[in-house]
């Protein structure tokens, strides 16, 4: 089914309800739809900092210590 097809079936299954339920299933609608702008939100922002230099130094970290460095060896 498409999407204007859905949203036609659920129209018709909306006006079929009584007032109390049709306004239960908008507060779902919100909620999902807030949860999908969130996505949207957190999936620009990982975006916006992986193609940031501001952590570049965290790659590029030198080595502070190698296997000279140990006391002893296991």
């Amino acid at each position: 089914m498409t999407k204007q097809g859905l949203i036609n079936w659920t129209i018709e299954a909306l006006e079929k309800l009584p007032e109390d339920k049709v306004s239960e299933i908008a507060e779902f609608a919100d909620f999902v739809l807030k949860k999908h702008e969130e996505q949207i939100i957190q999936k620009g922002i990982e975006t916006l900092v992986s193609k940031s230099d501001s952590f570049a130094f965290l790659t590029e970290e030198e080595d502070l210590y190698d296997e000279s460095d140990l006391k002893e060896k296991y």
